[in-house]
């Protein structure tokens, strides 16, 4: 796998669930940064990560990507639509109907359609097809503990496969505020943070999150600061970042 720059998880502030809400807003309300455009930039670097974990391998690989109805599974789908871009063999499942996709994703869910990518919406006794790669773009920072339905379904299916699990955010089905694992929770190999990692994610270390990432989504180091955080400049290096636990040298 690439290695990507490394910082002491120590060095970076830890976001409250109401703060990783807040920033979603200010960088809307205030810089203009559309929420489609955050939607790219984490389906971007989820794709990143993906290709950098399959190394050498990634030529043709199969990429399984789980989506769900919000913003999460846009970037999910976003992600997908990266990886057959670049020669891999990208599958979604969905967790929800395509007419009950939010706007965010159902705007992704065209261009995949359009590329002839293969988009399935999960069903009853329905199994996950094999894949090198499973991409968990379920719930996100969405507060679903314990995961409803069909995710919960996927969920379990997911944690029963032979590949290794990227989560994106947090891993579905744990609490994004405290780190509290709902039933079922996925037991992810990484997970990639968005800008910075929210408290529950820390919490969840290291047991059901893995190694830990962070994406550069764009966010500015102004809006940080206005939010009372002192942001260092994590990206100088590149846009991902890998977390060092605090007692692990970076």
């Amino acid at each position: 796998m690439t290695a990507f720059p490394t910082l002491s998880l120590a060095s970076v502030p830890v976001l409250s669930l109401d703060q990783a809400h807040e920033v979603d807003r200010r960088m809307e309300a205030e810089y203009g940064i559309l929420p489609l455009q955050r939607v790219e930039n984490a389906g971007r670097s989820l794709a990143d990560l993906a290709q950098a974990w399959l190394g050498d391998s990634f030529p043709g690989a199969s990429v399984l990507v789980l989506a769900g109805a919000g913003d999460t599974g846009g970037a999910g789908l976003a992600a997908a639509r990266h990886l057959a871009n670049r020669g891999a063999d990208a599958q979604v499942v969905l967790a929800a109907a395509f007419e009950a996709l939010d706007a965010l994703p159902d705007h992704q869910l065209r261009s995949l359609l359009a590329m002839g990518v293969s988009v399935t919406p999960a069903g009853d006794g329905w199994e996950l097809p094999s894949a090198d790669l499973v991409l968990d773009a379920l719930i996100g920072y969405d507060p679903w503990v314990p995961p409803p339905g069909e995710t919960a379904a996927i969920i379990r299916l997911a944690n029963s496969h032979p590949a290794a699990i990227l989560s994106l955010g947090v891993p579905s089905g744990l609490d994004a505020a405290t780190g509290h694992p709902g039933t079922p929770c996925i037991h992810a190999a990484a997970t990639l943070a968005l800008a910075l990692p929210t408290t529950g994610l820390v919490a969840g270390l290291p047991g059901l999150t893995g190694d830990l990432y962070l994406a550069d989504v764009s966010v500015p180091a102004s809006l940080y600061e206005g939010l009372g955080l002192e942001m260092p400049t994590v990206f100088q290096g590149g846009p991902l970042v890998r977390l060092a636990p605090m007692d692990q040298p970076t």
